[in-house]
């Protein structure tokens, strides 16, 4: 195997994206997603509530949903549905899923922040408040409220509308509350405030948490039966359980830190929706221990293979460590079928209940690898 194939390529702007032709709801076929969909809800019911176990999962990610394509809802919902029209032919256990709105920086907005939208870009925020005391100066709006709140919630109407309920979506992704603090206050000053003003860091936290849990709540609403777990970037489907967030920001700080100052925000925001889920971007292995003291925790999501991200997890330390936890890992693999099959001998234990997440080019090697995860993984 070429060693260049396995490296992480800075030219993609979206190394986990799948090519999809952009199909319109009036061409949808949503009997043939719906019996699909509803074709694989036994066995991920039953990985869900079982002890140990592994599903495969072909994400079907539409690049350009990550970029300009999610301030369109039109165009959104056509990309989307197009990955999912795709994912029928690529052998796999959890379905995919509709997101309306996708991009950072939601929270924030209800700090007085707007998105900066670049041409051809994803909307980005800038941090413009010096210090968490100055954050604590504001009285927030209702995220809803916001412009960012409301073309969210537009945009789940305008799904709803156009897919007439019928086919499975999840939240927005709204991040952790550490993650999205750190949209709006400078992160070194934010970072320094863990150390000399960490009570203040709890409180914005905390405010910041039940920022996300109100327009969360108004979503679930809205959302019905449809609504997916644990949502976003997560293999989600409507028997799995638990709220996903991005921690990325769990490695800039000590797990002491982590675990009086984060944790409460973040754990008080997953109690609300079944239970914390966790993912961080990068290599967060040594904060495993750490993330496994959150209470209630269902899943844990990361990268595994440089082509997904170029400082990808080491595998054996989350087949020790979630092994006989019942909490499920979901190991993003980009590569083809040895750099699948690699990692996979790897990660699998007995006792582990493992997702496996593959961004296979083909059909048929989709088909290869699902064969091979489940001959191994017994």
């Amino acid at each position: 195997m070429n060693p260049m194939n396995t490296q992480f390529d800075y030219t993609l702007s979206d190394s986990q994206a799948t090519p999809v032709q952009p199909v319109s709801p009036r061409d949808f076929d949503f009997s043939a997603y719906e019996d699909y969909e509803a074709s694989l809800q036994e066995k991920c019911r039953g990985f869900g509530t079982g002890e140990s176990g592994v599903l495969v999962y072909r994400r079907m990610r539409a690049g350009e949903v990550f970029t300009d394509g999610c301030r369109d809802q039109v165009k959104s919902l056509e990309l989307q549905l197009g990955a999912l029209k795709t994912s029928m032919a690529f052998r796999a256990e959890v379905p995919n899923f509709l997101e309306p709105w996708y991009g950072i920086g939601t929270a924030a907005s209800a700090f007085g922040y707007d998105y900066i939208w670049g041409r051809n870009l994803a909307p980005a925020i800038k941090a413009r408040l010096a210090s968490v005391e100055e954050a604590l100066t504001i009285e927030p709006m209702l995220i809803a409220e916001t412009n960012i709140g409301r073309q969210t919630l537009a945009m789940i109407d305008y799904f709803l509308e156009e897919t007439r309920g019928r086919l499975p979506m999840s939240f927005c992704d709204v991040q952790s509350p550490f993650n999205a603090a750190s949209n709006f206050v400078n992160s070194d000053n934010f970072l320094m405030d863990f150390i000399i003003n960490p009570s203040a860091v709890i409180q914005l936290l905390d405010i910041v948490a039940d920022l996300i849990i109100e327009l969360t709540n108004i979503q679930k609403a809205k959302l019905g039966d449809c609504l997916v777990y644990p949502g976003h970037g997560f293999p989600s489907c409507r028997s799995f359980s638990g709220f996903g967030m991005s921690d990325d920001n769990i490695v800039m700080i000590s797990s002491d830190q982590y675990r009086e100052i984060v944790m409460p925000s973040a754990q008080k925001v997953g109690n609300s929706f079944g239970g914390p889920c966790f993912h961080s971007c990068g290599d967060w292995s040594h904060k495993i221990d750490t993330v496994k003291t959150f209470h209630n925790l269902h899943m844990v999501d990361g990268a595994f293979s440089e082509q997904t991200d170029p400082a990808p997890n080491p595998p054996v330390p989350f087949s020790e460590k979630f092994a006989e936890t019942q909490i499920i890992v979901n190991a993003r693999i980009v590569g083809d079928f040895e750099v699948i099959r690699e990692n996979v001998e790897k990660l699998w234990r007995p006792g582990l209940k493992l997702i496996v997440t593959t961004y296979c080019q083909t059909p048929e090697e989709q088909a290869k690898a699902y064969e091979f995860i489940h001959s191994h993984c017994r």
